[in-house]
């Protein structure tokens, strides 16, 4: 049997209003950035310095239109291996630029826009992999976790550090917070995280939750939304 080399296609975010792709090299995730969502997870936001855990770049995606549920709607496949899927809504940072050892009060000059997306995460798997010292991987990393709006540029909406930060199943609010709220400011979380990896164009970072996360059934309607940023609807389908 002969086997074609695969020819990758490099994953990408739309840019809004552009046809002009936004390439996509690593996904960095912080943990725990708001003191509310902390707490309700059993931690103390005022012990630790922020954390990181990583998803595969083909794993944030912008949600496309499906014929489902008797309509055409943006659709996010339910994952298999669980039966606890649950949302987070974060502000999302693209990078346009990269370094090492950056200085916060450089930081945001790395920083090409910002969007909303929604950390996915299989939470009955990553709590039997807390319980059992293991790594999330497989809780945050899967296929389709991490749907996002198009990206919007710096020059349009600035670096926002406060304003509204929401989420909404089945048009019940689930979470809110603000943006002033994050424990660690985009700007700290870039410097702190070149410290430990050459950030380099194309990385986003997936910056934090308020409190209210909780499951999506099959069928569930999200909307999701950071004043002023961008808003991001979907089905789980």
């Amino acid at each position: 049997m002969t086997y074609a080399v695969p020819v990758p296609t490099p994953p990408s975010l739309p840019i809004s209003g552009s046809e002009t792709l936004f390439p996509v090299r690593r996904v960095f995730c912080v943990g725990r950035n708001y003191g509310d969502h902390a707490r309700e997870m059993g931690a103390d936001p005022n012990r630790e310095p922020p954390f990181f855990f990583l998803k595969p770049a083909d794993a944030v995606f912008t949600p496309k239109e499906t014929e489902i549920l008797g309509g055409t709607l943006p659709v996010v496949p339910y994952p298999p291996q669980t039966a606890d899927l649950h949302h987070e809504v974060e502000l999302v940072v693209a990078l346009g630029q990269g370094g090492t050892g950056i200085d916060p009060a450089d930081a945001l000059d790395t920083v090409w826009g910002y969007g909303v997306g929604v950390d996915l995460t299989r939470r009955d798997l990553q709590s039997e992999a807390k319980s059992l010292r293991r790594p999330w991987d497989l809780a945050k990393g899967f296929d389709w976790s991490g749907p996002c709006s198009p990206l919007r540029p710096v020059s349009a909406v600035g670096h926002p550090a406060d304003g509204r930060i929401w989420l909404d199943v089945d048009g019940v609010l689930r979470q809110e917070g603000d943006l002033r709220d994050q424990i660690w400011t985009v700007a700290e979380i870039i410097a702190h995280l070149s410290r430990s990896v050459a950030l380099r164009p194309g990385d986003l970072l997936f910056t934090g939750t308020p409190a209210g996360v909780g499951a999506l059934p099959h069928g569930s309607s999200v909307t999701a939304g950071i004043d002023g940023v961008a808003e991001l609807s979907f089905t789980i389908a």
